[in-house]
């Protein structure tokens, strides 16, 4: 799929390293999406099935994390945790900035940053997320998504951990459609918590956000590698293609790239 924001080139390409983390190129610069970058083990409770498809020493100059949320193993490991202090820039909420070691900008839901590439000026603005639902904030604590914005280069939501469709039809009357949504998935549930409510976006919450942001392509994340997943890709295929929305789903495999 190729996206046309008024340029010749691709809007992004994003390798999915495994579980939320990707490495995204956009606007000239290297993002990386929460760190996970641990072998498997259990990590905070969690047990983690698979290493990352790219080492920490095979990724190169990371400009840009894009944490959504530090407290979650599944969010940031331990090796996760070690790799922000050699990354450029290190975003996330402004609780989790107090809480790490490694230099971070704590953002609360709308508020933006400039930063500079070598494609020019860009916003980095923080959005709300809900990590399950109404009223498991105190719990599950503060999470946020971004919205990546490069005049002339395209506009990229990544959701981080939410789970209600509600909070993301705020970020759509706010700031309007995407050119892309990385979405993150996997319809977490814990049985013992919110009456098994779900955590993050099924495949049929996914496919119903895509239709609200009016993204033209939606990656999805967050679907493989832990054992709390309930929900792998098929589930958010079958989704969209029961919402006649197949076309702009664009699912990246595990040490593979997308390009938009």
């Amino acid at each position: 799929m190729r996206l046309t924001v008024g340029y010749a080139g691709p809007v992004l390409r994003l390798t999915l390293l495994g579980g939320p983390t990707a490495l995204i190129e956009f606007a000239g610069l290297a993002w990386l999406t929460d760190p996970t970058l641990s072998p498997p083990g259990t990590y905070g409770g969690l047990t983690k099935t698979s290493g990352p498809a790219i080492t920490p020493q095979e990724l190169g100059a990371v400009d840009v994390v894009l944490l959504s949320h530090d407290h979650h193993a599944d969010n940031l490991d331990p090796a996760g945790r070690e790799f922000l202090s050699s990354a450029g820039r290190v975003l996330t909420t402004g609780a989790g900035a107090q809480r790490l070691e490694a230099p971070a900008t704590g953002l609360e839901p709308w508020q933006s940053v400039g930063l500079s590439g070598a494609a020019g000026e860009l916003t980095v603005t923080a959005l709300p997320a809900l990590h399950g639902p109404p009223g498991s904030e105190p719990v599950t604590g503060p999470v946020i998504g971004f919205l990546l914005d490069a005049p002339g280069l395209g506009r990229v939501y990544v959701s981080g951990d939410n789970a209600s469709l509600e909070v993301v039809r705020s970020i759509a009357d706010r700031v309007g459609p995407p050119d892309v949504a990385i979405l993150f998935v996997g319809a977490v549930q814990l049985p013992q918590r919110f009456d098994g409510a779900y955590l993050t976006l099924s495949g049929d919450r996914a496919a119903q956000a895509t239709e609200i942001l009016g993204a033209r392509a939606v990656i999805p994340l967050h679907f493989e590698g832990w054992t709390h997943f309930t929900q792998g890709i098929e589930q958010t295929r079958a989704a969209f293609a029961g919402y006649g929305l197949s076309e702009r789903l664009v699912v990246a495999e595990r040490g593979a790239t997308v390009e938009l």
